[in-house]
């Protein structure tokens, strides 16, 4: 079972940037309701898609220079890294088939 990884604006070039499979970053916060909702289906997608996309979570709260630098400004926000740079990104909580369709249409 592939785990999820804790991002943060220490850590971030080297899991993400430097990372040689797409990363999924998670962009959430502890007093967000619909990120709450979104970590389990982050969770699975993390196990879904091992050994093919790394998926992180960032907390904006503890982390907000990343989240400035990526122009974060609602949650969860969910962004695609590919060879360092943004492939795609998408805002707002979603069902477990609409994230994987957009990881796979992103891929």
């Amino acid at each position: 079972m592939a785990e999820v990884i804790e991002v943060t604006d220490g850590n971030f070039e080297e899991q993400v940037l430097k990372s040689s499979l797409p990363v999924l970053v998670d962009f959430w916060a502890v007093w967000c309701g619909p990120c709450r909702m979104m970590g389990p289906v982050v969770e699975q997608m993390a196990s879904e898609y091992d050994g093919k996309v790394k998926v992180g979570k960032l907390n904006v709260d503890d982390n907000p220079d990343t989240a400035a630098r990526y122009g974060v400004r609602g949650i969860p926000t969910l962004i695609l890294f590919s060879n360092g740079k943004v492939k795609a990104q998408t805002v707002g909580a979603q069902p477990r088939e609409a994230l994987k369709g957009f990881i796979d249409g992103n891929l």
